[in-house]
């Protein structure tokens, strides 16, 4: 049985913001967040009286805009420490560094999908808005860590690896698949990794923040979950409409940890058949090898 109580509550989604200037559509602010040159901007709320049409143009936007200090670099040029790192405080800002830009891109992702499915369900794009908006409180939270260490945002190169996985997407059960059923089941994962090594050295605002993207991730692929069931062909099988879905190299050995968290996603409602095939496979990282 799915917990879906667990999910946000998009039909009634409520943001606490001020409407921003020229900004008077979900499909607006989502352009917005996506093309700005500015932080600030990227993690501005979206205002509560913003209009979600019933649809609206699609749209795909091929990159995003980024301050100076967070251009995209080439994966090859950042590198950022193992889990055993998070003991040294440099090195534990360069891995609240790389997981603040993560979030970063989920948040632009998010708005890139409400913009290039202007034509999907009305209450689908709510439902994207209520998670990039949570994206955006999980890189704030991430920042004031960085804080903490005496970093700001944007001190060490960032990837744009999500961004590189966008091209192949052409659907939003194609996104889904993508983002909530491989990244971020993947993250129920990570998130429990990070807080078991972060445990050992008594890390508690760390632990803290971990442990808050570890019970919203949940919801995030809870949403992924039952909106895929939806998308899904009718005479589909869950497994082969995941794998259709995907691009390689992604796939299910990139939607899962080197540990793996089942109790998260049985609460998050996936399939017992997904579960178990994820489950079983080997852990891979980005460039192939095993986890």
């Amino acid at each position: 049985m799915g917990f879906y109580w667990l999910l946000p509550d998009v039909e009634n989604l409520k943001v606490n913001s001020s409407p921003s200037k020229g900004i008077d559509s979900l499909e607006a602010f989502a352009k917005r967040l996506i093309r700005s040159n500015t932080l600030e901007i990227k993690l501005e709320r979206c205002p509560s009286t913003i209009e979600i049409k019933e649809t609206a143009p699609p749209k795909r936007l091929l990159a995003p805009g980024r301050p100076k200090n967070l251009k995209i670099h080439p994966g090859k040029k950042v590198k950022v420490p193992p889990l055993m790192g998070v003991r040294d405080p440099h090195q534990r800002a360069r891995i609240i560094h790389a997981l603040a830009n993560h979030e970063l891109q989920a948040a632009e992702l998010f708005a890139w999908a409400i913009v290039a499915f202007g034509d999907a369900p009305k209450a689908f794009r709510r439902g994207l808005l209520s998670i990039l908006t949570e994206e955006q409180e999980h890189c704030l939270l991430y920042i004031g860590l960085l804080e903490s260490l005496g970093h700001s945002f944007g001190d060490f190169p960032v990837t744009g690896h999500f961004w590189n996985k966008l091209d192949p997407i052409k659907t939003p059960l194609g996104f889904l698949c993508t983002m909530g059923l491989t990244y971020e089941s993947a993250n129920l994962d990570f998130a429990n990794e990070y807080i078991h090594e972060a445990t050992k050295y008594n890390l508690t605002d760390f632990i803290t923040v971990l442990k808050k993207v570890h019970e919203e991730e949940i919801r995030h692929v809870a949403f992924a979950w039952r909106w895929f069931k939806k998308f899904k062909p009718p005479a589909s099988s869950t497994m082969d409409t995941y794998r259709q879905s995907v691009t390689p190299p992604l796939g299910l050995h990139r939607a899962r940890g080197k540990t793996f968290d089942i109790d998260s996603r049985v609460l998050a409602g996936l399939g017992e058949d997904f579960i178990t095939a994820c489950q079983h496979q080997e852990p891979r990282r980005p460039d192939g090898r095993p986890r």
